[in-house]
């Protein structure tokens, strides 16, 4: 089976949320099942550092209004990795910064990601294509758009909130035929919607969780319902996997206090060096929370600042480390003068303090209004820090509170509330306190359960190369 994947991050190098995890760690669980895989991604620097020495295997002089180059390298795992070299669109700057030729950039990606899939290379030319998300959602409609043979197109929604909506007047620049501008195809409000056209053309849709996949087809949901309610057949939801290679505290050479199942105990002297390192009060019995975030209003972190009098209260410390939202950051950096030894927060991304605050913490806050997967849950119950999250997405197919557990049933890895309110929060912030408190046995119960939990690549992995093979199988 001969698998195209088609995105813009790779972790570590081009990391801007949960798609770099995937796009590193799904196609090596793929290879390991005999999947022949390789990656298409935009010549950003850092990748095209990663994946040296490249060869030159295609020009490209006049691709949507600049000249490219089609480079092939290998990724440092050693998965072959395609890259489009084109310097006045991938040069400089963030993944997906607003810039005036944001539409013709991603355009040129999902055009070279057709262009692969119809033609290949060098006698290599794949079964699937695999896409991820609005900026190479245009791919299966290039697909659709040209005679002759073709892969069978499967697109992944990591996150239905960002679907790439531009002018109509780009229609031609983009290589769009107009004929296709219609309610049914590419028009979305008299505009073009990348992630629509994708979700038309594609023969199969995939997101990253079962509970997200319905989610998405209701009223409330990011305006695509209708579309994806219409597709429910061609819809399913995989969930995630986690890198256990890479979020694990035995051997973390981020830990101080390396532990497994067996040295459990060893979490403390971690949660110990945590305060000390955010100047937190050092007190072991103190229920520490910690976030690790992007800082947006779909993470609910508002919610959080709302309920830290509460939290103060309780005797209680949060340690925050994330970037983002600028309101966001200003009123993180504030709360520590408002609660100082209770309250401290890093504002930046930092690989290491981010394994020291899974390692240390004992809940990780993950109160989400939206969370089509999540990793941070995952994360967290790797190393045995608690999650407490919103009922919603893939947060709800990970995590299971203690009130809703039955004898005989799945143990109990979290807390969980249901609606993005402080008040819900705070309910159950105070329902971890006290069983933290009240039952310490039931807490490393809960503790084993979590890190106990399947997680990996291989079953996400098998789940999509079920899928393959059915595309595959019905495209003939």
């Amino acid at each position: 089976m001969r698998i195209l994947f088609a995105g813009t991050e790779l972790y570590p190098h081009v990391a801007v949320g949960g798609l770099a995890d995937v796009m590193a760690a799904l196609p090596l669980a793929l290879r390991d099942l005999g999947a022949d895989l390789r990656l298409l991604l935009p010549g950003f620097p850092a990748l095209l550092q990663a994946a040296a020495p490249l060869s030159p295997i295609r020009q490209l002089p006049d691709l949507m209004g600049g000249g490219a180059r089609l480079l092939l390298g290998r990724t440092p795992a050693g998965v072959p990795v395609y890259l489009l070299d084109q310097p006045a669109f991938f040069g400089s700057g963030p993944p997906y910064e607003e810039r005036a030729d944001t539409p013709r950039r991603f355009a040129a990606l999902s055009w070279v990601a057709a262009l692969l899939g119809r033609e290949g290379d060098d006698g290599w030319c794949p079964h699937i294509l695999h896409v991820h998300d609005w900026p190479v959602a245009l791919a299966p409609a290039y697909l659709a758009f040209e005679p002759g043979p073709r892969p069978a197109a499967l697109l992944t929604i990591h996150n239905l909130a960002y679907q790439g909506i531009f002018p109509k007047t780009l229609l031609s620049d983009l290589r769009l035929p107009p004929e296709h501008f219609t309610p049914a195809d590419l028009e979305y409000y008299d505009q073009i919607c990348f992630l629509k056209a994708g979700l038309v053309h594609a023969d199969r849709i995939s997101t990253v969780s079962p509970t997200y996949a319905r989610e998405i087809q209701d009223p409330s949901k990011g305006g695509l319902h209708g579309l994806l309610a219409s597709r429910r057949r061609d819809l399913v939801g995989i969930l995630n996997g986690v890198d256990a290679g890479v979020w694990t505290p035995s051997g973390n050479l981020h830990l101080a206090f390396p532990y497994d199942l067996d040295r459990l105990d060893r979490r403390a002297l971690n949660k110990a060096a945590l305060q000390r390192e955010l100047g937190l009060r050092e007190e072991p019995d103190a229920l520490l929370f910690a976030i690790v975030s992007r800082f947006a209003p779909q993470k609910g972190l508002d919610l959080v600042l709302d309920i830290l009098p509460r939290l103060a209260r309780l005797g209680a410390q949060l340690a925050v480390l994330g970037q983002g939202d600028g309101a966001l950051e200003s009123a993180f950096r504030a709360a520590p003068r408002r609660f100082p030894g209770r309250v401290a927060a890093r504002i930046g991304y930092d690989t290491g303090l981010s394994h020291r605050c899974y390692g240390g913490a004992d809940v990780i806050l993950v109160p989400s209004r939206e969370e089509p997967c999540g990793l941070t849950q995952l994360y967290a119950q790797a190393y045995g820090a608690l999650p407490l999250v919103r009922r919603t997405g893939g947060l709800t197919d990970t995590v299971l509170d203690p009130d809703d557990t039955r004898p005989g049933g799945p143990p109990a890895t979290g807390f969980v509330f249901k609606e993005a309110t402080a008040a819900e929060l705070a309910g159950a912030l105070d329902r971890a306190s006290a069983r933290y408190r009240s039952d310490p046995a039931a807490w490393r119960t809960m503790q084993r359960a979590a890190m106990s939990q399947e997680r990996g690549w291989d079953r996400p992995a098998r789940a999509y190369l079920d899928l393959y093979h059915a595309m595959r199988a019905r495209s003939g």
